[in-house]
């Protein structure tokens, strides 16, 4: 039987891999490194600052400024006009990380960590015996000379030979 916790995160998971997304824009804008990819609906013409006279659904070239793009198209014997408005921070050595692909390196990051703790658990959990543990003996002392007789250099002072400085007073507490 899985406990609460780990029944938790297992809903939380499949949760996030189970959504479903909603109805996406028909046009796409997608920007790697420096490279930007416009998708037109349909098969369309692009605004004149392109300067391409063909029909595509897509149009890619570098990103090295903010501008607004146009692509006409017809569906249907309507004419569709589809604008995207491009503005971003690119670099060469840069990419994007999707917020799904970050979330699944967290939980298995999360689900690998405590794999590890278990197995450790596991290798580091001592058996116990079948009777009551046997206490550990003390090494046996070696004969010879006892404790040294204390010297009288240690001896107790006498209250009266003492000086009476203020910093040679004993104040006994308790």
């Amino acid at each position: 039987m899985l406990s609460m916790g780990v029944q938790a995160v297992l809903v939380v998971v499949l949760l996030g891999v189970a959504t479903t997304k909603a109805q996406e824009p028909e046009g796409n804008v997608e920007i790697w490194r420096n490279q930007v990819t416009l998708t037109c609906p349909q098969e369309g013409n692009w605004n004149e600052e392109i300067k391409d006279n063909s029909r595509n659904q897509t149009y890619t070239f570098i990103y090295t400024r903010k501008a607004q793009y146009r692509c006409d198209y017809e569906l249907n014997l309507n004419k569709y006009i589809y604008q995207f408005y491009v503005e971003g921070n690119v670099c060469e050595d840069c990419f994007e990380l999707e917020g799904s692909t970050l979330f699944m390196v967290i939980v298995g990051d999360l689900l690998l960590t405590i794999i590890v703790m278990v197995i450790v658990y596991r290798c580091t959990n001592k058996k116990s015996s079948a009777g009551p543990p046997q206490p550990s003996k003390a090494p046996p002392r070696s004969g010879g000379r006892g404790p040294p007789v204390p010297s009288p250099d240690y001896e107790a002072l006498n209250p009266q030979t003492r000086a009476q400085d203020t910093y040679s007073m004993v104040n006994r507490m308790g």
